[in-house]
């Protein structure tokens, strides 16, 4: 139950509202939610499936800087902090936890504009988003064998023909500061092109204490975002969107202590660093009739380093026990390029359909360099890789009014994935994985306001292979992984749009399902991991989620969001441990988040926001488990027309908890397995000013 003393604010929030709101004054309506990650944009109230879309208010007032900041309000996300910023993210406790070797193998989609960053979206700066949607549950015909749990979209801001600038700088504690701009208007030499452009850098010093080297910025963020975006209408029904972008993110890595604490003391700190170039365009043609013809094409171009200290130590920590030293490097480029090709039928009448052809083609190199020393034990481990794979799909969904107020869809999508897989090592593989995946759901409209809805997809992942010289030769490779999901919800948007509200109810069957494992060959090596990926026998979740936002008055606005999940393996066995009946890793049983925000009509605003999350197991080689956590945020501030000025406190009350945890053994001379973690940002404070005309 939500206790004043847990919410300090919301009780003289609530009086505010009270004492000063004028009752003849009605609170303004929410913005219409329109999802556009689904085959057609669509309003949420029509769609049958299960989403939660963060507009542009939420992002302005629950964020500062980057996507990690709103993970707490999705229900039934997590992530795994095996990065600077989120990465490997998991729905409903289906999701990858890191990728240290291997082919790319996402279970959650990751676009940005339309661009593909699935299994690499660190880069998810907020400033100038529109909204960020996230879909939950197999997408198995809008986006195939990346999108098995689900899929996450954030959408930039359009550009407009009217003219303008807006600025933004930002200040805070751990040596942060953004400054970043804006800019639009109409595109010079045309009367139906538009343009926008936004630049920004941030940088911080990443909450660690390095002892050994005294200084403050070894885990530091220093992240550019730069975009271009272009709009132009042409005769005769057509229309152009070119997107640019140029994400540079030199963040360095030193996030782990050997006492789990805030103070490291690695002497040859690392980095996670990501400089990503993408390119997307989307042509369109609409005729008298409503039929459409869509095309999208999207490039993205990455170069990253994860690089890290392997012993976190330095000599003088391990004393008379070293020399123990370890340093790991991965140099990893990838590139995608990718065609959807679309027809879509008009909407007026009883029938709508549409078709389309996708493809798909990645290219991923990997250059590994890993380099120790114990006692008079020196280590060297050189690995080059290059991975390839051309997917190919052809899609339709069709969709049909059997009563005034129900309507029918059925979609199915027919993939190929053929892939490359070669290293220095030895390493050939050339997997073929033919897939199928699809829904049948039911919409019933109840009302102008409310629906019903009822969906069963299907699912699927492609199958892969695992590397290196020790792993046993019938374990090399695993199958294609496919996910049945049976959801029925409810959705609400009351009249006078001042109430927005959803439950949905969901079961999952897992089929072949691929579980990712580790064990370390030698105890006196951090580097020597074997990563493996089998597949169990099966694995099943159930779970409710729902969200709530509500104009309560003119002057104050209440949202809660939340999810229960129950999921186990079935029939698994992972050496001499029986897991049939465990939970899976990253997979809290309960998530919840709450805000109230207030705001005056002479431009004084308040925001608190409470968040807290259950405990999960870090993973599937143990079974350690991290303890449940809550977060408080806080913003206050002053708005006006054209400027405003807002000063907020992240994780108020200085909350420890983990993001990521590893059991192993890694202090010498007899190496004891222990639970390592990685720590969440604890307590910042800053400002954030903004100025527009």
């Amino acid at each position: 139950m939500l206790r004043a003393r847990r919410f300090p604010l919301l009780p003289l929030l609530l009086a505010c509202a009270g004492t000063q709101a004028t009752f003849a004054q009605q609170p303004a309506p929410l913005e219409e939610v329109i999802v556009t990650a689904t085959l057609r944009a669509v309003p949420v109230l029509e769609l049958p499936a299960s989403v939660t879309v963060l507009g542009a208010d939420t992002v302005r007032d629950g964020a500062v800087q980057h996507l990690e900041e709103l993970l707490p309000q999705v229900p039934s996300l997590s992530w795994a902090g095996a990065s600077s910023r989120p990465r490997y993210f998991q729905l409903r406790g289906i999701g990858e936890l890191e990728q240290y070797q291997g082919a790319p193998n996402p279970s959650v989609g990751f676009l940005i504009d339309e661009i593909d960053f699935s299994g690499i979206g660190m880069v998810a700066s907020l400033i100038d988003v529109e909204q960020v949607e996230v879909l939950r549950g197999p997408q198995g015909t809008r986006y195939g064998a990346n999108a098995l749990a689900g899929l996450i979209k954030v959408k930039t801001r359009d550009p407009v023909a009217e003219p303008g600038a807006s600025f933004e700088l930002g200040a805070g504690d751990d040596g942060l500061w953004s400054a970043g701009v804006v800019t639009g208007g109409a595109l010079p030499g045309t009367s139906t092109g538009a343009w926008r452009a936004v630049l920004q850098r941030a940088r911080s010093d990443g909450f660690r204490r390095n002892t050994v080297l005294g200084r403050d910025d070894t885990n530091g963020r220093d992240e550019l975002t730069a975009r271009l975006k272009l709009h132009l209408d042409l005769p005769r029904g057509w229309h152009a969107d070119l997107s640019l972008l140029y994400l540079d993110f030199d963040n360095g890595y030193d996030a782990f202590a050997i006492d789990n604490s805030l103070r490291t003391l690695s002497d040859r700190p690392g980095r996670d660093a990501q400089r990503s170039t993408g390119i997307s365009l989307a042509a369109g043609w609409r005729g008298a009739d409503g039929l459409e013809l869509r095309s999208t094409t999207a490039w993205a171009d990455s170069d990253i380093e994860a690089s890290f200290d392997g012993d976190w130590g330095n000599p003088e920590s391990w004393g008379s026990a070293g020399p123990y030293d370890f340093f790991s490097r991965t140099l990893r480029g990838r590139s995608t390029l990718s065609e959807d090709l679309r027809l879509l039928s008009g909407t007026g009448g009883d029938w709508s359909w549409l078709a389309g052809l996708w493809w798909l083609r990645l290219e991923e190199s990997n250059r590994v360099r890993d380099d120790g020393l114990y006692l008079d034990w020196p280590y060297e481990r050189v690995l080059d890789s290059d991975y390839d794979a051309t997917s190919r799909a052809l899609y339709g969904q069709v969709e049909r009014a059997v009563a005034p107020a129900t309507r029918v869809t059925f979609g199915l999508r027919l993939e190929e994935r053929v892939a490359r897989y070669t290293d220095s090592d030895g390493g050939d593989f050339h997997p073929r994985d033919p897939m199928w995946g699809g829904q049948v759901s039911v919409t019933h409209a109840t009302s102008a306001t409310q629906s019903l809805w009822l969906a069963l997809s299907r699912g699927f992942k492609a199958g892969g292979f695992n590397i290196g010289t020790a792993v046993p030769q019938q374990r090399r490779q695993f199958e294609p992984e496919y996910l049945w999901s049976l959801e029925a919800g409810w959705k609400l948007r009351g009249t006078g749009r001042t109430l927005a509200a959803d439950v949905n109810l969901f079961y999952t069957r897992r089929e072949q399902q691929q579980v990712a494992t580790s064990f370390q060959l030698d105890p006196q090596d951090p580097l020597t991991f074997l990563f493996l990926t089998d597949n169990a026998a099966s694995g099943e979740a159930v779970g409710l989620e729902g969200s709530l936002r509500w104009r309560a008055t003119a002057r104050l606005e209440l949202g809660a969001s939340g999810s229960l999940l129950r999921s186990r393996f079935l029939g698994y066995q992972y050496g001499a441990r029986n897991l049939s009946g465990r939970a899976w890793a990253h997979a809290p049983e309960w998530k919840f988040a709450t805000f109230a925000a207030w705001r005056h009509p002479h431009g004084w605003m308040a925001r608190v926001d409470w968040s807290g999350t259950a405990g999960f197991y870090h993973d599937t080689s143990h079974d350690q488990r991290a303890g449940s956590y809550f977060l408080t945020n806080l913003r206050a501030g002053y708005e006006r027309e054209r400027w405003s000025l807002h000063a907020w406190l992240h994780n108020a009350f200085d909350r420890r908890y983990p993001v990521r945890g590893f059991w192993f053994g890694n202090e010498p001379p007899d190496f004891p397995e222990k639970l390592y973690v990685r720590l969440g940002d604890p307590r910042q404070f800053g400002v954030t000013a903004r100025y527009s005309f």
